[in-house]
């Protein structure tokens, strides 16, 4: 074996992406991520025994054994698991097979189709609505009475409003993902914000009968914060609360210094969220009760926002619930540098 033939094995080892040499269809060598993908000892083996993929095969087959783009390859490591396997001939004779992870990429774009295919949906429902009710407004002008005109003409505007309220979470979402890898740092004091939130809510609240309460300590440092964007967190939190608390009990907003972190809590009374939905609450679109969320004016949005903004914040976001209990709302924001302190 030349010098540089053994020197194979050891190159192959430096790769942290699984990688094989082969000849004649059979492994020559692997490295350990490769042995941990395909199992096993691979070396003398062949290569339909390891790669047991047709698409695979069939381009480890093609003379000159290279593969500029690559093959897509499903189901190696475990069933959601996407590989992009590429070849590369080396001068020996021997092919180099390297086996790219592409199972986040791939999840990230399921994601963007999963999203695009819930916003077109969350906006079909409203806009079929508004085309049913203007039709038959124009093309039975003559026949509705005035009080079945006014209650069409109500259902427009609140399909519309609904599509409106929709379009400018999704912007707002965009704006706070763009914007999540700069770092808010203006120190900002928070219980002014949380006022401004509860005095917005207080309509909604007296209308369905809740108590808002404020739990605010008196020192409290000021937050590292986007002024804007934390009084979006806070209206988000607490309109959720007054949608899904039971009526007649009270929306607790209560804050504490914890550590070198502001402790932002926003807890309600009301049916509580199943376990095994809470690590969803915050995903796009995602509603535990697509009927009741709707016809309480949710978008699915709220807590999508939350999230994006606690992130671009450095903070941490938590949810506890208890069924027939309530939930709670937990958000750690960090507090502000004091300026000229060394």
């Amino acid at each position: 074996m030349t010098a540089a033939a053994a020197d194979k094995p050891a190159v192959l080892d430096a790769l942290s992406e699984a990688a094989l040499l082969a000849a004649d269809g059979r492994v020559v060598a692997a490295n350990g991520a490769a042995r941990v993908l395909l199992g096993g000892r691979l070396e003398g083996a062949s290569l339909a025994q390891v790669v047991s993929h047709p698409a695979a095969l069939e381009a480890l087959e093609r003379p000159g054994g290279d593969t500029i783009d690559g093959v897509e390859l499903t189901g190696l490591g475990g069933s959601r698991r996407h590989w992009l396997m590429r070849t590369a001939a080396l001068d020996d004779g021997t092919v180099l097979i390297r086996f790219v992870d592409r199972s986040e990429a791939r999840a990230a774009e399921q994601m963007r189709v999963d999203f695009v295919a819930n916003a077109s949906h969350e906006l079909r429902t409203p806009l079929a609505t508004l085309i049913g009710y203007t039709e038959t407004l124009r093309e039975q002008a003559d026949e509705i009475d005035p009080d079945t005109r006014e209650r069409f003409l109500s259902v427009v505007h609140d399909e519309a409003r609904r599509m409106q309220r929709i379009v400018e979470d999704l912007i707002s979402l965009s704006r706070i993902e763009a914007e999540k890898f700069t770092a808010p740092t203006d120190a900002v004091p928070l219980a002014p914000l949380i006022d401004h939130a509860l005095d917005g809510a207080r309509r909604m609240a007296q209308d369905r009968r809740f108590e808002l309460v404020r739990n605010v300590e008196g020192s409290l440092p000021d937050i590292a914060a986007d002024s804007g964007q934390i009084l979006q967190l806070l209206d988000n939190l607490v309109t959720n609360a007054l949608r899904y608390g039971e009526p007649g009990t009270a929306v607790t907003v209560a804050v504490r210094p914890e550590g070198s972190m502001v402790h932002l809590s926003v807890a309600d009374q009301g049916e509580g969220i199943a376990p095994e939905h809470i690590a969803r609450v915050t995903e796009r679109f995602y509603r535990v009760d697509t009927s009741r969320s709707r016809s309480l004016g949710g978008t699915g949005l709220g807590l999508s926002i939350v999230k994006h903004i606690v992130e671009r914040h450095r903070g941490r976001l938590t949810i506890e619930s208890v069924l027939g209990e309530g939930t709670t709302v937990h958000v750690l924001l960090p507090i502000a540098e004091r300026k000229g302190v060394s």
